[in-house]
């Protein structure tokens, strides 16, 4: 079964949110190994701190992310995908022996770029920005759906 790791910077504290990924994560148990990883965000409040807390997360990604997966990295400046794009990746990655995918997303600040340079794929979801604890919920359905559409049910329309 594909494992799927998701690291986050920061914690959901919001009920509405961890509600949300909860229910994602009881629909996903049918398709894969979830396991999702919050490390705590570095505070910083200017440009010089923003980049020493950035630098201080990467330390923490790393020592997170499994050795053999296939490393996402969600980001602005990555790449777009449709729905069924990404499904198709997803599926691509498991027939070519991919066992475990592994997402980061990043704080309010952003990813390191040490950790974007290890990326096999730097995604976005939009030009738009979100909250990354949003940001989250709408992965986990993503994925979600990329298995539904897969298996080829009515979910995706």
């Amino acid at each position: 079964m594909l494992s799927v790791d998701i690291i986050c910077v920061g914690k959901l504290k919001e009920k509405f949110f961890a509600d949300a990924c909860d229910e994602y994560k009881k629909r996903m148990g049918a398709y894969c190994k979830l396991n999702i990883v919050e490390l705590a965000e570095t505070p910083a409040a200017n440009e010089s701190e923003i980049r020493r807390a950035l630098s201080a997360e990467a330390e923490r990604i790393s020592a997170k992310i499994p050795k053999d997966a296939y490393l996402i990295c969600m980001c602005i400046e990555g790449k777009l995908l449709s729905s069924e794009a990404l499904s198709e990746k997803i599926t691509s990655l498991k027939c070519s022996g991919k066992s475990r995918l592994c997402f980061i997303i990043g704080g309010s600040n952003g990813i390191d770029e040490s950790i974007k340079a290890r990326a096999e794929l730097r995604l976005s979801m939009s030009p738009m920005t979100f909250p990354h604890h949003l940001a989250r919920v709408m992965l986990l359905e993503q994925i979600y759906r990329a298995f539904k559409i897969e298996e080829g049910s009515g979910y995706h329309k």
